[in-house]
């Protein structure tokens, strides 16, 4: 296993679709009981569970595991503090992307108020 402060030496996550506990346990550097452990700590992560039961990841769980294997190992968070991270950090991935959209409606809107303000001068 790796050491925790070598996250950037992990193998590339392959283009695929679907990966299995295991290939997800090799790409991330981390126990499949302890992926489990996690699934049930963290919302977030949903594995889609077919025929038997068994986990299949797709490519953004991968992605969040990494992040929360960086979160506890690396940055030393507790599980509690790694899942606040996670949550805040994705709200306030919303809020730029709302900073970013905003002024687009905003135009947007005037454009309609102007469109509708010269229909009523006919």
């Amino acid at each position: 296993m790796l050491e925790p402060s070598n996250n950037a030496q992990l193998p590339a996550i392959p283009g695929k679709r679907y990966f299995t506990i295991g290939e997800v346990s090799e790409l991330c550097a981390v126990k499949p009981h302890v992926l489990r452990y996690w699934e049930q700590e963290f919302p977030q992560l949903k594995p889609v569970k077919r025929r038997g039961n068994r986990r299949y990841y797709q490519h953004q769980d991968v992605i969040m595991i990494r992040q929360i294997r960086a979160l506890l190992y690396e940055e030393g968070y507790t599980i509690g503090g790694a899942r606040l991270q996670i949550e805040t950090g994705s709200e306030r991935a919303e809020v730029v992307q709302l900073q970013q959209v905003l002024p687009e409606v905003i135009a947007e809107l005037k454009d309609v108020v102007a469109l509708l303000e010269g229909e009523n001068n006919f």
